[in-house]
């Protein structure tokens, strides 16, 4: 679990990490570099999820060797689906990072929604879902690793 205070925000208890794979996570369904790494350094303290459609079908690969359970969802609705996964797993317990328009429903029901800015761009919904907005996937697990991060962008 990650906890932390944030002045004006909440006070965040987190047990569940919730990711978008292709556009976050991957790129052309390739796993970006330093992803691994820092996946397999939260699996310590918060529950990993990935939720995909696949696109490229390289998900599972990608995602072999990380302690994460790797969801593939439909082609229809995958923003639904995306929250719906959000909302069984407890909200308020979640942290969610996404980019594409599909994210957006995710983002917003997590306790805490990053979207990403990277190759694939972002969807203006998504960006305006999120509680955060960071350079990119890198960027938003190390806010998770060291969570006192947070609090510059997030307090009031």
């Amino acid at each position: 679990m990650i906890e932390v205070v944030i002045p004006g925000f909440k006070r965040l208890h987190l047990s569940h990490l919730i990711l978008d794979y292709n556009g976050t996570l991957a790129v052309d369904g390739e796993l970006l570099p330093g992803v691994r790494p820092r996946l397999k350094a939260l699996s310590g303290s918060l529950r990993i999820h990935v939720l995909t459609a696949d696109t490229f079908g390289k998900a599972k690969e990608g995602v072999a060797g990380v302690a994460c359970e790797l969801s593939i969802i439909e082609q229809e609705n995958q923003d639904r689906a995306k929250q719906a996964y959000v909302e069984r797993l407890a909200a308020s317990e979640v942290v969610a990072i996404g980019n594409g328009r599909n994210d957006r429903l995710m983002l917003e029901a997590a306790a805490l929604g990053i979207a990403v800015l990277q190759a694939e761009g972002a969807a203006a919904e998504s960006i305006t879902a999120a509680d955060i907005v960071t350079n990119n996937v890198l960027d938003a697990l190390d806010l998770l690793t060291h969570p006192l991060r947070l609090i510059a962008s997030l307090r009031a």
